[in-house]
């Protein structure tokens, strides 16, 4: 009678909440026991999760279980959601220091927002997926970012073999969920999956086999197909609300040997945003560059503009320069050899201001080009670091070396200061922003522009010598970015 009168199902969630709480609580008393057992496994997710959280975050942990996740996160402000009164209690003793909070994750309303919202190793025990998936959204800002991990379906027979001989805490009937699964549910809560990994390969503490399986051999196929645990990091869909005053633009212009370039370059930038400055940084040219540029402003006092003459060398070092002066929201590269049409920006700008991406990728590898834009092994160059670039970062790159990159100001703020973590030796710069971006989770997405041939000058660039540079920048990044 009782299940006629609430037929959506809450006697049987009642039932089943109840049988969970007694469950944990019981696990909860023995915690250090069950945690010697897993305690290799625990660690290297704090491997993990480290590098996705920055430290000094606000920061909220669905199923925080005993908070020693959530602590070692080392955030500002660190709030635990558990409904197991015995595992909190146990939490609040072991980590002052963070809030824990004892309620159901499907009832959670908090009425604030966090930068992160994690949810370690819980999915797999929900009664409902995807109504915690809605409220981890609602604990999200439009620049928040949800991070979810959970054990592979590969993995339910081994697990349960491992907990029926004592070498694991038992659990209950589990649910077992694919990445396809938790992506379409997130799609369903108005969120999008940024990038995905797949880690640990070995859960048992063995010295150097441990560290070779889950660093690397994991990251590669097939061996990958074989992770333990499935990473997800996911942004809410942004809404673009009309803005009483838009964004304004700072297009940088690194200029070297390139003086025939530039009164076309004032004239071709559209207006972009509140206001749109073009800042030229000359970089030591050979020929009248700079007299150019400074004829060409006076020529157009309305526009605004302005020279900057760069003291360090390289189209990195111009970029940097440019981006450290800007004034503007929202910061763009245009190469002055005009080989990307100025005409082209505004699509970019919409893609950013638009908050369909916060880091966006020119290509080049889409429409047919003019017969001398780009040599053959040039091409064949991009093609590759274009395969290796998106299996690196996670996200599919099909164009690292288009010179036209947009993003926010106040992220590119925090690329500079997290720089010395892959070290300052990119002369092009778009290395730089592109690792930078992904170490910040950051949405990339690519825009098609058709590459022209140059009608001035000669390239700075030299395929050999700098590729072999670009390759020895790959081999660094894997083991900042890849094999952490």
């Amino acid at each position: 009678m009782e299940r006629e009168e609430l037929p959506s199902g809450k006697t049987e969630y009642f039932s089943y909440k109840k049988e969970r709480i007694d469950h944990w609580n019981k696990l909860a008393e023995n915690l250090d026991q069950w945690s010697r057992w897993s305690a290799y496994y625990h660690r290297r997710l704090v491997e993990v999760m480290r590098f996705l959280v920055p430290r000094g975050q606000r920061v909220i942990e669905i199923g925080c279980g005993s908070g020693d996740l959530l602590a070692a996160l080392e955030p500002s402000c660190g709030v635990g959601v558990d409904f197991s009164p015995v595992m909190v209690e146990k939490a609040r003793r072991r980590h002052p220091q963070l809030r824990i909070i004892c309620a159901d994750a499907q009832e959670l309303e908090l009425g604030e927002t966090f930068d992160f919202v994690i949810l370690s190793d819980v999915v797999n025990e929900l009664w409902d997926v995807q109504t915690v998936l809605e409220k981890a959204s609602r604990l999200a800002a439009p620049r928040s970012r949800i991070i979810i991990n959970f054990y592979s379906r590969l993995w339910e027979l081994p697990l349960a073999a491992v907990r029926k001989l004592g070498f694991a805490k038992p659990l209950l009937l589990q649910n077992w969920l694919t990445v396809e699964d938790i992506t379409g549910m997130l799609a369903l809560a108005d969120c999008e999956v940024i990038s995905r990994k797949e880690e640990i390969l070995w859960p048992v503490r063995t010295p150097v086999l441990d560290a070779f399986l889950n660093r690397f051999l994991v990251k590669l196929w097939p061996f990958r197909i074989f992770a333990l645990t499935h990473f997800l990091v996911a942004r809410p869909n942004v809404r673009v609300l009309e803005e009483s005053t838009p964004p304004k633009v700072s297009v940088v212009v690194p200029a070297r040997n390139e003086a025939g370039n530039i009164p076309k370059i004032m004239e071709r930038v559209p207006k972009m945003g509140r206001e749109t400055e073009i800042i030229f940084v000359e970089g030591g040219s050979l020929d009248d560059t700079f007299a150019a540029i400074e004829k060409t402003i006076r020529e157009n006092p309305r526009l605004p503009a302005r020279l900057i003459r760069q003291k360090g060398r390289g189209k990195g070092d111009a970029v940097r320069l440019g981006f450290q002066e800007a004034a503007g929201d929202i910061l763009m590269i245009l190469d002055a050899d005009l080989t990307v049409p100025p005409e082209d920006l505004p699509r970019f700008y919409e893609a950013i201001a638009g908050g369909k991406a916060e880091f966006v990728n020119g290509v080049r590898l889409v429409y047919p080009m003019e017969k001398e834009a780009m040599r053959f092994f040039n091409l064949l160059g991009n093609k590759f670091f274009s395969m290796v670039f998106s299996w690196l970062l996670g996200q599919p790159i099909k164009d690292t070396l288009c010179g036209t990159k947009v993003l926010w100001k106040k992220d590119y703020e925090k690329i500079a200061a997290n720089r010395s973590y892959f070290g300052d030796f990119d002369p092009f710069g778009d290395f730089d922003l592109l690792f930078g971006a992904a170490k910040l989770n950051l949405k990339i997405a690519e825009v098609p522009i058709r590459y022209r041939e140059r009608t001035y000058g000669a390239t700075n660039i030299s395929r050999w010598k700098h590729g072999w540079l670009l390759l020895k920048m790959v081999l660094f990044a894997l083991k900042r970015i890849k094999f952490i």
